[in-house]
This record gives structure tokens, C-alpha cells and sequence, in this order.
């Protein structure tokens, strides 16, 4: 699979966990009403506000790995030992039969998308104002061990080292500014991909 065609085009929202992307995520299908979010399988397990097939598809490894035999992710990432994150190609169809999809993945993952969508796609790389901020915000969360923690924050220091290779950067030091900047980024390139499929 080298290159995959979209008629309505998919933006990907990516970041180091904890840099708010998913809060620019709702705030940008809020404002786009054709915009739909493309919904990630994962292998961990749900948090109690969580729905399968809402918030996240929830599989077991097996189930996972078997996915990936055959060949059924746009992208996946190990993102800690056994626990997996994807995006299935299935969803992706779904989705751009209807309208532009909306994606909020990793950052190794949306390079791969990007690379397969090509032109199909934007990437918009949130940054955190600083690793600390980082830190702080996903110790406020509550849901992560000292041993997660770090080794996120380990990992939010390479993603960070991706942000030159994302389309736009959006520095999320302030969150009105950030989703302001993020929907205007949105706008341009669904007018964009409006006229390139030749509609007025």
C-alpha cells in the first residue's frame, strides 16, 4: 500500500500525550459540522466514562495482532509494551463516503498517514508550552502511575523531535489562541479541498 485517494481529505491533529490536542479535537468537530472523527482501536482498557466504539475500539491483543496480519490498519503503534493504538482502513472508508474525517493519533502515526494520504491529508503538530507544563497537566489527569509518567514524558520528548515534519504547528500555551489557530488551519484546507473537487 503506497498511496491511498480521499474525496473529502482527513486533518490529523497530533501531539505528545497531554498536550490537549484531544480538547482541540472537539472544539474543531464542534465547529465543523461535516468534519466526523475517526474513531482508534486500541488494546488498553476502557476508563469508566468509556464506550466501545464511541471513544476508542476496544481489542484484545490477539484481536489486534490479527488485524495487523492482515493487513486492516492504516496505521499502528506500539505505543508501551502490548498496548496498541490504530486506525483502521475500514473506518477511514466509512467516513470519507460522507464527509472529511477528522484523526487524533500519535505522532509516529500520523507520519504514516500522512505518507499514505499524501495531499489527502494536513498534519497539525499541538505543542505543549514546555516539557514541565507536560508534566504537570498529565499529573492533574490522575490516571497515571509515577512509572507511566515517565515513561510518557520520556516519550513526549521524541515526539516533539517530529513537530518540523508535521504541515503546522500550533503552540497550545493558550487554549482560546490554539483552537482559534487550529479551526483557521481547518477552514484553509476544507475550502481547499471544496474547489479541488469542484464544488462552489
Amino acid at each position: 500500500m503506497t498511496h491511498i485517494a480521499l474525496n473529502h481529505g482527513a486533518i490529523v491533529l497530533t501531539a505528545p500525550s497531554g498536550s490537549g490536542k484531544t480538547t482541540i479535537a472537539r472544539y474543531t468537530i464542534g465547529a465543523f459540522p461535516e468534519l466526523q472523527f475517526s474513531t482508534s482501536a486500541t488494546t488498553r482498557s476502557p476508563r469508566d466514562y468509556e464506550e466501545d466504539g464511541v471513544h476508542y475500539y476496544f481489542l484484545s491483543k490477539e484481536e489486534f495482532e490479527q488485524k495487523i496480519e492482515a493487513g486492516e490498519f492504516l496505521e499502528y503503534e506500539e505505543v508501551y509494551p502490548g498496548c496498541y493504538y490504530g486506525t483502521l482502513i475500514s473506518e477511514l472508508f466509512r467516513i470519507d463516503k460522507e464527509g472529511p474525517i477528522l484523526l487524533d493519533i500519535d505522532v509516529k502515526g500520523a507520519m504514516k498517514v500522512k505518507q499514505l494520504l499524501q495531499d489527502s491529508a494536513i498534519t497539525i503538530f499541538i505543542h505543549p508550552p514546555s516539557l514541565e507544563e507536560l508534566k504537570q497537566r498529565l499529573v492533574q489527569r490522575g490516571t497515571e502511575s509515577n512509572e507511566w509518567l515517565s515513561t510518557r514524558l520520556q516519550r513526549a520528548k521524541e515526539e516533539m523531535t517530529y513537530r518540523d515534519r508535521c504541515d503546522h504547528v500550533v503552540v497550545n500555551d493558550d487554549l482560546e489562541q490554539a483552537v482559534e489557530e487550529t479551526l483557521s488551519i481547518v477552514s484553509q484546507f476544507l475550502k481547499a479541498k471544496h474547489c479541488h473537487n469542484g464544488q462552489p
